[in-house]
């Protein structure tokens, strides 16, 4: 019992849904139950057994056949293509009226249309006309009227004339002898060829499959496009691979490594004396003023840009990166402007120079095309 309970408690919810469904069902009616449902409470509390449910449900039967009309077993056809149940049909007989026809109306009686639409539903279901005309015949109090015949009649005739199916692919051939021996080929089995009209088969294959096939057979088949188009295959192209692109060079200075930090620790160390030291003029440039074509160096070179050619630069850069040494070299940068830099060179790759740079107080990274010259620091 759920007296007692709160309105929105489960149990309350439940015994509630309950006795809306046995109303729905008969089975109770303004909150009294039914005679012939009492049959339904036989059992204990464990609950029925199946043998008790298949009794309780056999007399529950019995007490309410009295109650109900009995199913008739045949319909009233009339002349406006309509046809009338006297009462609720038997199974097989509903099943088969729910295909033929439409309900127009529903009461103590049903009343059902036949239109082209539901005789073509019965078609589609299988039926033919003859079946259905022996339905009709066998299931009506009074004649079947000349209108239904002729319905059923012309839509039969209609029906099926117009095909639509599935096939992957076609062969088309004016040739149509050429298509028969195709079809009588024993080889041609495993291709599902059907005729669908004397120049053309239908196959369950794909284009490229069926084309291969039949090339394999001994026929010399052409592809055609949607528009009827013969495509031309063309070899396929043998192109070389890519080439790998090579690794860019970056930009800005590498990321510092052991050696480029100890290189850095050893040239702050020798700062003070590579600031105040004097540079070694290159063997290069004494060469040349040896030779009188470059003027005596002043007293005082320190306005002066070192020369030195290319090869004499990076040697020289080399030659200090495995030593160790600082080296005074002339810059010019983007705008024109040359200076002079004492650095301690720690990598040369790639068209620039990783060094640390005294006079900046920092590492950074030159281009070789932008120095002018190098020179050795002179002893202490």
């Amino acid at each position: 019992s759920a007296a007692g309970a709160a309105p929105g408690d489960l149990r309350t919810q439940l015994a509630e849904w309950a006795l809306h469904e046995a109303e729905l069902l008969g089975l109770t009616g303004r909150g009294a139950l039914a005679s012939y449902a009492r049959e339904l409470l036989a059992g204990t509390d464990d609950g029925p057994t199946e043998g008790e449910l298949e009794a309780a449900a056999s007399r529950a039967a019995d007490g309410l056949a009295p109650l109900l009309p009995e199913p008739v077993d045949h319909i009233l056809l009339q002349a406006d293509l309509t046809a009338v149940a006297p009462g609720p049909l038997v199974r097989p007989l509903a099943a088969m009226l729910g295909v033929l026809a439409d309900v127009e109306s529903k009461g103590g009686a049903t009343v059902y249309r036949f239109t082209p639409a539901s005789v073509r539903r019965g078609l589609d279901a299988g039926r033919t006309a003859s079946d259905i005309h022996a339905f009709l015949a066998a299931h009506s109090r009074t004649p079947v009227p000349q209108p239904l015949s002729y319905l059923v009649d012309d839509v039969a005739r209609r029906h099926g004339r117009m095909r639509v199916g599935a096939a992957s692919s076609y062969v088309r051939c004016d040739d149509d002898a050429l298509l028969t021996e195709i079809t009588a080929d024993k080889r041609s089995a495993a291709l599902q060829l059907r005729l669908l009209a004397p120049t053309v088969l239908a196959s369950a294959l794909p284009p490229d499959q069926l084309l291969l096939k039949l090339r394999e057979m001994g026929y010399a088949p052409a592809a055609e496009s949607a528009e009827g188009d013969v495509l031309i295959a063309r070899p396929d192209a043998h192109r070389t691979p890519p080439r790998t692109p090579p690794d860019p060079v970056p930009d800005g200075p590498p990321v510092p490594d052991a050696a480029l930090l100890n290189a850095a620790v050893r040239a702050v160390r020798a700062g003070d004396h590579a600031a105040t030291a004097e540079h070694k003029e290159h063997r290069s440039s004494r060469a040349a003023r040896q030779a009188g074509k470059l003027p005596k160096a002043p007293a005082d070179a320190g306005g002066t840009l070192p020369r030195t050619d290319s090869a004499e630069t990076i040697a020289t850069m080399r030659s200090a990166v495995e030593s160790g040494d600082a080296l005074w070299i002339g810059y010019v940068n983007a705008d024109g402007a040359g200076s002079q830099r004492v650095i301690a060179p720690v990598r040369v790759e790639g068209g620039f120079v990783t060094a640390y740079d005294h006079t900046a107080d920092e590492v950074r990274t030159y281009p070789l095309h932008r120095i002018t010259g190098v020179a050795e620091l002179a002893g202490p």
